[in-house]
């Protein structure tokens, strides 16, 4: 049994990793009340590998991540002055930032021959190839995220948070793509922490279960692991807030 499923190990190991350090983010996003902020910041985290991927065809992955984080630090700023400046107009305005950073990255891979490749991997990622290599910073995120919500004062988080959001996003959107990293961001914390009243660590492992189920499936029937991710992650938030003994939270309807 290890010979046959034992590859796949890295890409659980990610995936626990993953779960443990956008949770809980993904809480403090809906608690903010900007859903539409991590949708943006990960867009223009994509855009960022894509331009340094343009610019630098040699580049390596530390130069990739660099400029991944640079503009997702970038749309950090953007969506802080909207919130400070903009409130009443908040959504609109960061979904308008979002779709801005979809058509520029279409733009910029729009006259190279393997540019819908590199589109979609953004989009999708390869969650299920994952190498060794990449979990030793995923291992450093997860640990930052836990002292983050468990151990530092609510003054200190409430200032680290959107650095913290846009080092994580980073780091996942590279590993996962934009559509596995919304939904571990915002399916368990909604259905479970914000509907149910479940814990963050009831959370998280829910949204791992539903990552390795994605994964299983992905391997066993020979799918693209991103699609196949998100739609097992959801299944599996929506099914454990259906079988949750504790009473749906009417107010956040």
């Amino acid at each position: 049994m290890w010979n046959e499923w034992g590859w796949m190990w890295p890409a659980l190991t990610a995936s626990a990793l993953t779960a443990i350090a956008l949770v809980p983010l993904g809480n403090r996003v809906l608690e903010r009340g900007m859903v539409f902020a991590d949708l943006a910041i990960a867009q223009w985290a994509a855009l960022g590998i894509l331009l340094v991927g343009t610019l630098f065809p040699a580049g390596g992955p530390a130069l990739s991540l660099s400029g991944s984080l640079t503009l997702a630090l970038l749309a950090v700023a953007m969506v802080s002055l909207v919130l400070r400046y903009l409130t009443r107009h908040r959504e609109a305005m960061i979904g308008l930032l979002y779709a801005l950073g979809a058509c520029l990255a279409t733009l910029l891979v729009s006259q190279d021959p393997h540019g819908a490749q590199r589109l979609a991997h953004t989009l999708n990622g390869d969650l299920l190839w994952t190498t060794p290599t990449v979990l030793a910073p995923m291992v450093l995120l997860a640990l930052a995220v836990l002292v983050w919500q468990y151990v530092l004062p609510q003054s200190y988080r409430g200032w680290l948070f959107l650095p913290m959001f846009a080092i994580a996003i980073t780091l996942t959107v590279d590993l996962a793509g934009i559509y596995v990293v919304f939904t571990s961001l915002i399916a368990a914390p909604l259905l479970l922490i914000h509907l149910r009243g479940t814990s963050i660590v009831f959370a998280i492992l829910t949204c791992l279960a539903g990552h390795s189920l994605g994964l299983l499936i992905s391997a066993w029937q020979d799918l693209p692991a991103g699609p196949t991710v998100v739609i097992a992650a959801m299944a599996t938030c929506a099914s454990a807030a259906v079988l949750a003994r504790k009473p749906i939270n009417r107010d956040a309807w």
